[in-house]
């Protein structure tokens, strides 16, 4: 069985990130052939465990993320690129802590005309700690995240088939 896992880097709560990553998560896996439900980690909801010496809700999120092997990790754009909170919890891996995954970037940018920068920080760290990197990634305005069906459709005919050859590959 796949391990599918949604790392959600929004620091809201159950934020219209966290649901856009869940409906583009059902739409990908669905046409890639996952057939399990992904495991859902906000890390809003970790908050101050980030940054503890030990947690065992980090220590259980952290292992859950370096099992999976499709993971789809969802930031808004903060700064120019990635969350500061999703850099606090990647930093906690080990080295090639992703070595086996297959990762899908998905980024909510306020214009897409400056999407560009965090699409391309966000597929770099995750290279970087050894993940598959499925190409494209899903890049969503903000003012789409409330709806995003349609945008979620067509991203996901471009990437299901490569995600598709990667998920076999690596499972």
């Amino acid at each position: 069985m796949t391990r599918f896992t949604v790392l959600v880097a929004d620091p809201q709560p159950r934020s219209a990130v966290h649901d856009a990553a869940l409906r583009a998560a059902d739409e990908i896996g669905a046409r890639a052939g996952v057939r399990n439900a992904p495991e859902v980690i906000d890390l809003a909801g970790l908050g101050a465990d980030l940054l503890a010496e030990t947690s065992p809700a980090l220590e259980t999120a952290l292992e859950r993320v370096s099992d999976s092997d499709v993971l789809l990790v969802a930031s808004p754009q903060a700064h120019g690129t990635y969350t500061g909170l999703l850099k606090v919890f990647l930093d906690r891996l080990p080295e090639l802590g992703l070595g086996h995954a297959v990762a899908v970037p998905l980024t909510v940018v306020d214009d897409l005309r400056n999407s560009r920068g965090i699409e391309e920080d966000l597929r770099v760290l995750l290279a970087d700690l050894g993940a598959w990197v499925a190409e494209p990634g899903l890049v969503l305005a903000g003012g789409e995240t409330e709806g995003p069906d349609r945008v979620v459709r067509a991203w996901a005919d471009v990437a299901a088939p490569g995600l598709r050859d990667a998920v076999s590959v690596a499972v």
